[in-house]
């Protein structure tokens, strides 16, 4: 008989980053509950990042929590804790070439399911921050699960690591767009490097700031 996944466990403390949600999956029977979230989504430059990973209970990892309410360098830390210290972890991208293809929202979903395909051993049960996939797994999508579920909270950190250190090289290549900085989100300084000089091969052409921009570049060269 299938098994069920995990109830969603009720109460004021399900607020807090916690492990309530991988503990009703072993209670239960999974044995590799993995968490993933993305990182990237609402950039205008770049591949959307995507991480799993599937914490150790015997090792728990202090300060877990949402990616966006950390200092770069703590996330760091937590970064290299969580590879040493998770059961498995991945990390995979898709580049902005697909983004436009398939839109953003699409290719988030796809970005994880890459991730949890590289997870060694394979997980059993996926928690998914805000979505479901499409993938043989029982699953839970937790909205704001970065802030309130520790594996996710762990994919997150993972993935906004991974995906800032790509835009430092970016930067290299490209540096007049400030990517370092800016993380290739709508920063005026990005805005105005776009005006300037156009979109990159890397920036998301579907994404409505690059586009217009670009095309008003196109027309003031034309005129």
């Amino acid at each position: 008989m299938p098994r069920k996944p995990p109830a969603h466990p009720a109460g004021r403390l399900a607020e807090r980053c916690r492990s309530d949600w991988e503990a009703a999956a072993r209670k239960r029977g999974f044995l590799r509950i993995a968490g993933l979230d993305e990182a990237g989504r609402g950039c205008l430059f770049g591949s959307v990042y995507a991480a799993a990973v599937v914490l150790n209970p015997a090792r728990p990892i202090r300060g877990l929590r949402d990616s966006k309410q950390l200092a770069p360098e703590r996330r760091e830390e937590l970064a290299a804790q969580i590879k040493q210290w998770a059961e498995a972890w991945a990390v995979a991208w898709v580049e902005a070439e697909v983004i436009d293809r398939i839109n953003i929202l699409e290719a988030s979903r796809l970005a994880m399911k890459l991730a949890a395909a590289k997870l060694e051993p394979p997980p059993d049960f996926l928690l998914v921050d805000a979505l479901r996939l499409d993938v043989p797994i029982p699953q839970q999508a937790l909205i704001r699960g970065d802030a309130r579920c520790r594996s996710i909270a762990a994919a997150s950190i993972l993935a906004k690591v991974e995906r800032d250190r790509a835009l430092a090289e970016w930067d290299r290549i490209y540096p007049e767009y400030g990517l370092a900085r800016n993380k290739g989100y709508a920063s005026p300084e990005h805005l105005a490097a776009l005006r300037r000089y156009g979109p990159t091969p890397q920036h998301r052409t579907s994404f409505a700031p690059v586009r217009l921009l670009g095309y008003q570049k196109a027309l003031f060269e034309e005129a």
